[in-house]
């Protein structure tokens, strides 16, 4: 199979550049207004937003211990101009970068402060929350199928609540599911016994709510035995869930006024101390990489599971590969390499998408220019394939 043009970031009228020159100078502000930063901070990551916008990538200067690792992950990529780097690689590193420009690997005393806190836990504490809470309660305790469809279509949607990307995008979001293989994921676990799910989760706060909300109806109705879910080392991507994220909404639900988000916070609790709930994390979910480079200890991991459900937009890019690829690009063919079968619940909010029907990218094209990107669109798409 021919691969399709990598997804660089700063070519003009991309969504990439975009990002870039419109999001990130946002972003920057809001860091910076949340917390109060000394000039150091405040200094340094302005000439981060600066020369990632028109400058040459500099190598990451650090004492923290993944600094050979950027070494190699940058090989080849030092003393270029940012926008000559593939977008995957670009944006992850302008994250780790923040990070080191605001104190947070240490010495000093913003180590280990996650930058983005202040907005992600903001929006636990809200009326919508409260509402998604108690209808998230409701569908879970709905009769038959009926509570995993509306679950899965929560957690699905429940990545519109990307920080990020809420940054430029406007109010009053559609909606539409251009690719549902929900079926092919609830047979691939109703024909399995003693099954693990490895759940690999996007961002935090009230996606990870619908999240965790799933999480516990497959382990409560047996659809899974184990559930193995992962999250970021370290904050990334505004939004993205770390296991103190985890914690907060744990709380969320274990203190609520409704007994029921009580009863699926304390499940989820137990579930965690009895091991059928395992939060993992690993430094390979904060690397420029896709899943074609998963370290050894993770593929074994993962090769284990029955299926592994995939969150978001950032993971469908590591996933399929951040490229041009024609949308008509058959799903499956591009995640044969994966270890284990795999489901992508995703929303769309960049260039890449596959699996799509002739014909349907050019009628959206024609109708929506901005569907890729927008956030109204979105993609159920699973390849039950046993690799291992």
């Amino acid at each position: 199979m021919t691969v399709a043009p990598p997804i660089l970031a700063g070519v003009p009228g991309t969504f990439a550049h975009s990002v870039f020159h419109d999001r990130h100078p946002v972003l920057i502000d809001q860091v910076i207004a949340a917390h109060p930063y000394g000039p150091a901070q405040r200094d340094a990551l302005h000439r981060l937003l600066d020369e990632s916008r028109d400058g040459l990538i500099t190598e990451l200067n650090t004492a923290a211990p993944d600094l050979p690792q950027w070494l190699a992950w940058g090989r080849g990529l030092w003393g270029r101009p940012w926008r000559a780097a593939s977008f995957l690689w670009a944006e992850s590193y302008f994250y780790r970068r923040l990070l080191e420009a605001v104190g947070y690997f240490g010495p000093g005393p913003w180590t280990g402060v996650d930058p983005f806190a202040p907005k992600k836990y903001a929006e636990l504490d809200t009326p919508q929350v409260a509402a998604e809470l108690a209808a998230l309660a409701d569908l879970s305790a709905a009769p038959g199928d009926t509570a995993r469809d509306a679950l899965l279509v929560s957690a699905l949607w429940g990545n519109q609540a990307d920080l990020g990307f809420r940054l430029t995008a406007g109010p009053g979001a559609r909606t539409g599911l251009l690719v549902d293989d929900s079926a092919k994921l609830w047979a691939a676990l109703d024909d399995s016994r003693e099954q693990t799910v490895c759940l690999i989760a996007d961002n935090a706060g009230r996606e990870l709510l619908p999240d965790l909300v799933l999480a516990d109806h497959l382990l409560t109705t047996g659809l899974a035995a184990r559930i193995t879910l992962y999250l970021k080392p370290q904050p990334y991507y505004v939004s993205d869930a770390t296991p103190h994220d985890l914690r907060a909404v744990l709380r969320l639900l274990r203190t609520s006024a409704d007994p029921e988000p009580q009863r699926i916070g304390q499940r989820l609790w137990q579930a965690i101390a009895e091991d059928r709930l395992i939060p993992r994390t690993h430094e390979f979910f904060c690397a420029p990489l896709t899943y074609h480079d998963l370290p050894d200890d993770l593929t074994a991991e993962i090769a284990t599971a029955t299926m592994t459900i995939l969150k978001g937009d950032l993971n469908y890019r590591r996933l399929v590969g951040d490229n041009y690829w024609p949308p008509t690009t058959p799903f499956t063919t591009l995640t044969a390499y994966f270890p284990s079968p795999v489901t992508a619940l995703r929303t769309l909010k960049c260039d890449v998408v596959t699996g799509l029907p002739d014909g349907r990218a050019a009628e959206l094209d024609a109708t929506d220019p901005s569907w890729r990107t927008s956030g109204d669109y979105a993609v159920v798409q699973c390849d039950t394939d046993r690799r291992w």
